[in-house]
């Protein structure tokens, strides 16, 4: 049974932090759906425009293993809306997966998933989350979490690892020569 994956997306997301995870991803065989929290193509913060798959209101959170929040200054958005850090919350408690690179953990953080856990974040939002490490990616339980765009690849293959297994991650890196 395919693996899936729930990325959410708003105006203001960092392209590398989104891209390259959906990108390996698909190429690993796991399933990826963008969701968005409005209609219409979004802007990332270099430009970029992509569109999204389904618009948030339409997905069943159940059907996807693992939710994956890309950061940037969208991350704003995500948070002033709440509707992240409930499906964080839901993924949780169901025992799934939470993927979030950069600014993303403060989605996690408004979610209560952070006490007491082991994370990292990028650096300007350190003091606000109360902490989190220099590794360029932490797993802690059902957490997976990354410091910023430089790391993009490797939080990618950190959920392919989680999702498909090393060999799955190992095949892929090979395929792109990582």
């Amino acid at each position: 049974m395919e693996k899936r994956v729930l990325c959410l997306l708003t105006d203001g997301f960092e392209e590398i932090e989104a891209v390259t995870p959906i990108d390996l991803l698909r190429r690993a065989g796991i399933g990826v759906t963008i969701a968005s929290l409005k209609d219409g193509v979004l802007t990332g913060r270099c430009g970029i425009r992509v569109e999204a798959d389904e618009l948030l209101d339409a997905v069943n959170p159940a059907d996807f293993d693992l939710l994956l929040i890309p950061g940037g200054p969208g991350v704003g958005d995500l948070r002033a809306d709440g509707r992240a850090a409930e499906l964080a919350k839901r993924f949780d408690a169901a025992g799934k997966c939470v993927a979030a690179i950069c600014a993303a953990p403060l989605v996690l953080m408004d979610a209560g998933l952070l006490k007491g856990r082991r994370f990292t974040a990028y650096h300007s939002v350190r003091a606000e989350l109360g902490g989190g490490l220099e590794e360029r990616v932490v797993e802690d339980g059902n957490l997976i979490t990354s410091r910023g765009a430089g790391t993009a690849m490797d939080f990618a293959f950190a959920i392919i690892t989680r999702l498909g297994g090393e060999d799955l991650a190992e095949r892929v890196a090979e395929e792109i020569m990582a």
